[in-house]
């Protein structure tokens, strides 16, 4: 284990965001969204075996057995907490680890904007962060919760698999409850939350029809819900929601979420002039308008009712990169890369704005 923990330091100390280690092969560090061979030794077979039993919690050890794959978080002592998944691939073990920072950035550090602070302090809905994997959906997640513990008292419990950030009770009262540790299941754990007295309720993931079900529940006797989703827009997130339930069943859940929901943030990762990364965002906040198009089921006007809500604290992301360009944040060729509309993207840049979304939304 000295090898493997050596490992994980050298990646931290590096800057470092995801590490894969799998046999015969070099070890692989993700340094600001480039893979990076490093020079120690390939990882044999009785050596992977070795370093498996050591991470793996006992709780979990004969699940793996059974599933060949398993997530849950790996500390290491001065070096840091990993969110650890165990798979394997080719009949042997493989590692995938992401290094999650120790204390949890500020929205400043982050480069969040003002919307996503007053959307943290809402009283009340479901608010989902969506992005694709490794779009920083969890650390801005986690940036919300503590905005909400150094500024509010609340009661905040958190169900995660596994525990990425761990919070200290400042002014809120934090509870984190872990997957396999703490509760055998989310369905379990949904079914008792509402039963632990919580202001604020915190699913690491949003993965299915008993997971949204529960968040409406929740945001409908006056909860405020956070969650993440695995989707490119936050228009698209919508439709997501709806995929989870049977085709009988969305015409009400659609009416549901048009009372509950309070915003959709979408993120990507892009990276700065100054070597960094900073999130584009895609803000959409249930406004009366957007409110009507989901009880109408308009759905295909959302992406314009974004586009033309700015008042409402909406964004796009064509918006979002263009803002980051003009600020010397990020270069135009980046922004045109990460664009969700590259053409109108490259016209805004010449001083050319088109509104489509007006004349669809009119």
């Amino acid at each position: 284990m000295e090898l493997f923990n050596k490992i994980l330091k050298l990646a931290v100390d590096g800057g470092a965001s995801d590490i894969h280690i799998k046999v015969g092969t070099p070890v692989i560090f993700r340094i600001s969204r480039e893979l990076v061979a490093v020079e120690c030794p390939q990882p044999t077979t009785e050596w992977m075996n070795q370093v498996i039993d050591g991470i793996t919690p006992v709780h979990l050890k004969k699940k793996l057995e059974e599933d060949r794959e398993m997530d849950f978080s790996y500390y290491v002592p001065e070096v840091g907490r990993f969110r650890t998944n165990v798979f394997q691939q080719r009949g042997s073990w493989a590692l995938a680890m992401r290094h999650v920072k120790a204390s949890v950035p500020s929205f400043e550090q982050l480069g969040l904007l003002e919307q996503i602070k007053t959307i943290a302090e809402s009283p009340r809905g479901i608010v989902m962060i969506a992005g694709s994997t490794g779009s920083g959906k969890s650390t801005t997640l986690a940036a919300m919760i503590e905005h909400i513990n150094s500024n509010f008292k609340k009661h905040i419990v958190t169900l995660e698999d596994p525990i990425e950030f761990v919070f200290e009770d400042n002014q809120s009262v934090i509870e984190q409850r872990e997957i396999g540790l703490d509760t055998a299941s989310f369905y379990g754990a949904l079914k008792h939350v509402l039963r632990q007295d919580p202001d604020i309720i915190m699913l690491g993931e949003m993965r299915d029809a008993i997971t949204f079900t529960a968040a409406m529940s929740a945001a409908d006797t006056g909860h405020l819900v956070f969650s993440t989703l695995h989707t490119t827009t936050a228009a698209q997130s919508i439709t997501r929601i709806l995929d989870f339930f049977k085709a009988d069943e969305r015409e009400q859940v659609r009416r549901q979420l048009a009372n509950c929901l309070r915003a959709v943030i979408c993120q990507r990762m892009v990276p700065t002039v100054d070597g960094k990364m900073t999130p584009a965002l895609e803000i959409l906040i249930n406004s009366p308008l957007v409110k009507k198009m989901l009880e109408e089921n308009r759905l295909d006007k959302l992406t314009a009712a974004i586009e033309t809500g700015g008042d409402d604290g909406m964004l796009t992301f064509n918006q979002s990169l263009f803002n980051l360009a003009k600020s010397g944040r990020i270069t135009e060729k980046e922004a045109l890369s990460k664009a969700s509309n590259p053409q109108a993207l490259e016209m805004n840049f010449k001083g050319i704005f088109l509104n489509e979304g007006g004349r669809i939304v009119g």
